[in-house]
């Protein structure tokens, strides 16, 4: 009699179960599966990006930072020199000097997992990329400012002679250049010959001169413009909010190209209203220190677009904890897959900038709290469009490598079908 019980529990418990499969039920082991996925993962630091950087003579990058010393031996650690400090708005431009400083800086016992983003590799097979140190902006500045002047000859010649050495290398064929990274952040740089790098990750700070095929967000880093007012590190005031006068404040160039035209325009609206400071001038030392002056003591800071879509204004005010006013339609932002603007920034499209009113209203209306929270945001995340040298744990530099390694899939992916394509990206034509 009890064997027939047994039996009995056996028949139904395997018809049970493999109802359950049949229907679709989850078996015993979604449990424990289910469990584990719920889990929180244990990850170390993501390891550093292994960068090859080009030995270039120094006439390609620090040469025209001493245009009297000529030495054409490749730049070390050793004699990297300091960015001057007369550089006036050369330094806003700078980004390609600081990208090349961090990959020749050497510390012992620095430890890379966790102090940098990208390592500088001697072997060029070890690298997952390729660093180009071509002072494309600065070269513009020393050499082609003018545009017309016989010397941007030399800006010019400068361009030939790189492309012909990387054209010469094998692993500039190997990828066509796609995992190679120039920094461009002049909107003239590289500009005789810039349809030449088209396939290649530049680093920019907007895309407002190029068309899409040669600079997007597809490829190509967002930088932030390297800020020319101190940071202020001492910024432990009680009361913020109260302690800064001034609601808006802007200082700087008025008349400008292209969608800067809006800086005239804002001339008109702003002018006559107590607390809002708008006033034209021109980037020397003492003005520099002034606008200093002026952004941390006031609550918003104004940043219209420029000649191009940005400006380095924007992070004068991030370092300066002054909360940015962005009014620009086609901007885009260094970090944005990591930072969210919105939690320190507020923004206005050209049409609510340029309705009499609208914006001071707004600001007015946001809320002392609200104002009080952004600002603590600021002071949290300055740190990362700091560029220094040496390089510290996720500062500007570090965190254009890591966009850097965040574009290499998609140029290995286009690396691979260009070998094998017989006709050229024809879904592009589509």
């Amino acid at each position: 009699m009890l064997g027939r019980v047994v039996l009995s529990f056996v028949f139904v418990l395997l018809l049970l179960t493999s109802s359950a499969i049949f229907i679709g039920h989850p078996d015993i082991r979604s449990h424990f599966v289910l469990k584990s996925l719920n889990q929180p993962l244990q990850c170390g630091p993501e390891p550093p990006i292994r960068v090859y950087m080009y030995d270039l003579p120094r006439r390609f990058n620090v040469g025209m930072i001493n245009s009297q010393s000529k030495d054409e031996t490749p730049v070390t650690a050793k004699d990297f020199p300091t960015w001057p400090d007369n550089s006036g708005l050369r330094k806003q431009h700078s980004v390609e000097y600081w990208m090349m400083g961090s990959l020749l800086y050497e510390r012992d016992g620095d430890s890379v997992e966790e102090t940098r983003d990208a390592v500088r590799v001697s072997d060029p097979e070890l690298a997952d990329a390729f660093f180009v140190p071509f002072f494309s902006s600065l070269s513009f500045n020393t050499h082609g400012h003018v545009m017309t002047d016989p010397e941007t000859e030399v800006d010019r010649k400068l361009q030939v002679d790189l492309l012909d050495i990387l054209k010469k290398s094998e692993y500039w064929k190997r990828s066509g250049g796609r995992d190679h990274v120039f920094p461009m952040t002049h909107p003239n740089a590289f500009r005789f010959l810039r349809d030449q790098v088209n396939e290649s990750i530049q680093v920019v700070v907007d895309f407002g001169r190029y068309p899409k095929q040669m600079s997007n967000l597809h490829k190509d880093v967002v930088s932030p413009y390297v800020h020319v007012v101190d940071s202020y590190t001492d910024d432990d005031i009680q009361d913020p909010y109260e302690s800064r006068s001034t609601l808006l404040f802007f200082r700087g160039r008025t008349l400008r190209k292209d969608e800067g035209i809006i800086r005239a325009k804002l001339t008109k609206i702003l002018a006559g209203i107590d607390d809002v400071h708008y006033e034209q001038s021109f980037a020397t030392g003492e003005n520099i220190k002034a606008s200093s002056q002026g952004m941390r003591s006031s609550k918003f800071c104004l940043d219209p677009a420029g000649d191009t879509p940005s400006s380095c204004r924007l992070f004068d005010a991030i370092v300066s904890h002054c909360v940015p006013v962005i009014v620009s339609d086609q901007i885009e932002l260094p970090f944005e897959d990591e930072i969210d603007y919105t939690k320190f920034s507020v923004f206005f499209s050209f049409k609510e900038a340029l309705q009499p009113g609208y914006m001071v209203n707004q600001l007015r209306q946001l809320p002392k709290e609200k104002w009080t929270e952004m600002w603590r945001q600021l002071k949290n995340i300055s740190h990362h469009y700091e560029f220094q040298y040496p390089p510290k744990k996720r500062d500007a530099v570090n965190m254009l490598w890591r966009q850097v390694k965040h574009k290499l899939p998609a140029a290995k992916l286009s690396a691979h079908r260009s070998r094998r394509l017989k006709i050229p990206d024809w879904w592009r034509r589509r």
